[in-house]
């Protein structure tokens, strides 16, 4: 993995100084990962990554350039070589998160007693490795989000972003402006309709739809996603699509 990511960290000044040599950037990510995976504050970080200061200072730096999104494409592309990305169905789907300390990107909770809490939006192929992951604030409705999720893909192929054929949506979709969103895109949207009964035990053949829900899963693993304590989007925009990466990267070996 750090084969495909180290061309993406940006360089860093020699320091002409004297002191201590600079933590390698190798070494500060597994901090960043380990972080991540923990969700314990920077300052326990264990001693082998550096202290947590230097982990969270570069952190930031990365943030602010854009490298975990960089990362998350590059991992993305290694899925699409290894195993190969299957367009043809996909799924779309959030989950509310807690955000005690608030800050952009948050709002109030509609189904946590209007606690402040921010709303993770994925895309997903059919094996359920993300596409795209945005945030926002959790009284944002899913249905806004739609066409904007669908252009935030961030494998883009020669001619422009490649899109599925298929996308599979809940209950919490089944608009009007949402299907015209889909369909705009020339996408056929699969929208599970309002009053609709569970088709449990009458469909056969591969699920489409519950592979959203597992990746849903998949991010609560990583506990740094589990409650947002960042009060700044971006650093938790950048954890979530280092988690997204991880992901990709599991599933392409």
């Amino acid at each position: 993995m750090w084969e495909q990511i180290a061309p993406i960290i940006p360089g860093r000044r020699k320091n002409t100084l004297r002191g201590r040599p600079p933590v390698p950037d190798r070494e500060v990510l597994a901090g960043i990962v380990y972080r991540l995976r923990t969700g314990c504050q920077w300052k326990a970080l264990p001693r082998e990554f550096g202290s947590g200061s230097t982990c969270h200072r570069r952190f930031k730096e990365w943030c602010a350039a854009g490298v975990f999104t960089k990362v998350f494409s590059k991992l993305l592309k290694f899925y699409d070589r290894r195993r190969g990305i299957q367009w043809k169905w996909s799924s779309l789907d959030s989950a509310m998160v807690k955000a005690p300390k608030g800050g952009d990107l948050t709002g109030p909770n509609p189904t946590d007693r209007a606690k402040s809490g921010v709303k993770r939006h994925i895309v997903t192929d059919g094996r359920g490795v993300p596409l795209t992951a945005e945030i926002t604030g959790a009284n944002v409705h899913d249905k806004w989000l739609v066409g904007q999720m669908l252009d935030a893909v961030v494998l883009r192929a020669p001619r422009g972003p490649r899109r599925p054929e298929h996308l599979c949506l809940d209950k919490g979709y089944d608009y009007t402006d949402a299907e015209a969103a889909v369909r705009a895109r020339r996408i056929s949207p699969h929208i599970r309709r309002i009053g609709e009964q569970p088709l449990l035990g009458c469909v056969q053949g591969k699920p489409r739809r519950w592979v959203v829900e597992r990746t849903n899963a998949w991010h609560n693993r990583f506990r740094g996603l589990l409650v947002r304590w960042e009060r700044i989007g971006a650093h938790y925009h950048g954890l979530l699509h280092l988690a997204c990466a991880l992901i990709a990267f599991r599933q392409a070996r």
